[in-house]
């Protein structure tokens, strides 16, 4: 027997049809609102699983088959940010640059990719995998790569690599300094299948969550751009890393721990708004 895609419990059901409204791909028909909403015929093979229907109803009706709803956590209203707290928050964020020369647990750096792996994706896809260069050797193995990299382009496009400022990075490199990695313990990868044509924007917005979620874990990071951009177009890097076949980078995170904190929230220019 096959299971159902959803199972409304009637007794629970308060009939006020949000499911309904809910759910994204409209798979829910509440035509008699004196009976729980029933499933469209086509509704299996449309569902993209995304869990709207359990996370909105007030009365915990409805179990998934892919989700039940005592699965999911519940929202705790005292500790929904107010606007006050999301400003200060959002806006203390600092990219860190400068970490102690200590580990990171790995039980924490899994928390954070956790957390990192509840945002958002086109169509519920969730292409976004991780790879954790955990290893400090390996760390730094793979900045010898991008550095190898910058030498590359300083020969072959050298206006542009320079315009990027790799000529002083690779100077910075000859005299023991990294400015690829920062010297952080650790680098989180986003990476995903090549065929995945939602997973750049999926990967951009899943490791915003990471960094947003670090501070809170005790952790700093910095977006590690000449890692992404090498880690995209170097053949040696790109073998260093050993993806899965078929599969490609997308975005690097370096992170760590802290050395200092921040004090003052910068100022920024003001926003260039035009409503139309």
């Amino acid at each position: 027997m096959t299971t159902p895609l959803l199972t409304i419990d009637p007794e629970k059901c308060s009939k006020d049809g949000l499911c309904a409204m809910a759910c994204p791909m409209a798979l829910l028909s509440f035509a008699d609102t004196t009976k729980p909403p029933v499933p469209v015929p086509n509704a299996r093979e449309l569902c993209i699983r995304c869990g709207h229907c359990v996370a909105v109803c007030p009365k915990g009706a409805i179990d998934h088959e892919a989700m039940k709803a005592s699965d999911c956590l519940p929202i705790q209203k005292k500790l929904l940010l107010s606007a006050e707290h999301a400003e200060h928050f959002l806006r203390s964020r600092r990219s860190m640059r400068n970490y102690k020369d200590a580990p990171v647990e790995r039980e924490k750096l899994e928390r954070l990719i956790t957390i990192a792996s509840h945002a958002q994706t086109g169509h519920n896809e969730q292409p976004v995998k991780w790879l954790v260069i955990y290893e400090k050797e390996k760390v730094h193995q793979l900045a010898e790569q991008v550095i190898a990299w910058m030498k590359h382009l300083l020969k072959t496009q050298k206006e542009f690599a320079k315009s990027l400022h790799m000529d002083m990075i690779v100077a910075a490199w000859l005299m023991g300094f990294d400015v690829v990695f920062r010297n952080a313990p650790h680098v989180v990868l986003a990476y995903s299948h090549k065929a995945s044509g939602t997973a750049p924007t999926a990967s951009i917005i899943a490791m915003t969550y990471l960094e947003l979620a670090a501070p809170t874990l005790g952790l700093g990071t910095c977006w590690a751009g000449y890692f992404t951009y090498a880690s995209q177009t170097f053949q040696p890097l790109m073998e260093a890393l050993n993806l899965p076949k078929n599969h490609v980078a997308q975005q690097g995170v370096m992170v760590g721990i802290p050395k200092f904190g921040y004090q003052r929230m910068p100022v920024r220019k003001s926003p260039d708004i035009t409503f139309a």
